[in-house]
């Protein structure tokens, strides 16, 4: 029996679905089975009622699921002691729009992480962590941000923008598309400077706007007026789309948006460090669309061949 195993059991157990479990996990659905049936073999016990339309705990499963929770709680602040973590002194972050969804139980082994409620745009962030404000920011960065604060960072995921647009759905080369570019400049920043380096790059349509329309309804009425496809900025990638629009592939090349998880150089804390580790060492590239992709010229994770 390994804790591996128990936590597996609890990702199980909450969801009551083995897929979303596992996707929660980021394993294989099939090395999740394996390993819960792994476990109920060696507790003797059969903690799951699964059919093809169901789960549910069993008697068993229920009466051992605060147990286990218990447990992994324990062996958490071992991990924690062992690190020399002190409780009193939480693990600072900041972001922008986007955290993984699993940001807490990445961290948990081996910090505590206090996520600052101060949502602020990318450049804040990073200014925030060279002056000491936080720890730790989830942010788009560039390579001299990073020299001139004596910053450093690693990537901790990757948004593949799309454009929105009235008509079809079929993919639209980058030339053909515009990009919003916000007179407000102390809030819209960093997506100013990676909006006109694609301009410049591909061939895109800047379009200036002073309503702060980068995202929200305003976005989707700039849409509507210009009756062509629109790049969405990384906060707009989870607004659902209006039923009169369509989100559109964009190809030739497709624009990705970096997250970095950004820390001081010179931090030397045990905590920050485990935290940076944590959170970025299951991290791949940009996937199957990396040759393809485009990056700004200062982006710290664009390939350098």
């Amino acid at each position: 029996m390994e804790l591996r195993q128990l936590r597996y059991f609890v990702a199980a157990a909450e969801e009551l679905h083995f897929g979303r479990a596992a996707l929660r996990l980021r394993i294989a659905g099939p090395s999740l089975s394996q390993q819960i049936k792994a476990l109920e073999r060696d507790l003797g016990v059969r903690l799951f009622d699964r059919d093809r339309r169901s789960v549910a705990l069993t008697p068993s499963g229920q009466a051992l699921l605060p147990q286990v929770r218990a447990l992994l709680d324990q062996a958490d602040e071992l991990r924690r002691s062992a690190a020399g973590v002190a409780a009193t002194e939480p693990v600072r972050l900041g972001y922008v729009s986007w955290r993984p969804p699993d940001l807490t139980a990445r961290v948990s082994g081996v910090a505590q992480l206090h996520v600052d409620a101060w949502v602020m745009p990318s450049h804040t962030q990073a200014g925030r962590v060279a002056d000491g404000s936080i720890d730790l920011a989830i942010c788009w960065v560039r390579a001299d941000d990073l020299a001139a604060h004596a910053l450093e960072a690693r990537l901790i995921g990757a948004d593949r923008l799309f454009a929105i647009s009235t008509g079809a759905a079929s993919a639209v080369p980058a030339k053909d598309t515009s990009v919003l570019v916000d007179a407000d400049a102390a809030t819209w920043d960093s997506w100013n400077r990676y909006a006109e380096e694609f301009a410049r790059d591909t061939g895109a349509r800047v379009l200036r706007i002073n309503d702060g329309g980068i995202t929200g309804p305003a976005f989707f009425d700039h849409v509507r007026r210009l009756r062509s496809p629109v790049v969405n900025s990384p906060k707009g990638q989870t607004a659902p789309v209006p039923p009169d629009l369509v989100q559109r592939p964009v190809v030739d090349p497709a624009p990705y948006w970096t997250w970095a998880l950004v820390s001081r150089r010179d931090e030397t804390r045990k905590a920050v460090r485990a935290a940076v580790e944590a959170l970025t060492r299951d991290v791949g590239g940009l996937g199957p669309d990396a040759a393809t992709a485009w990056l700004p010229a200062g982006d710290p994770f664009r390939p350098t061949t």
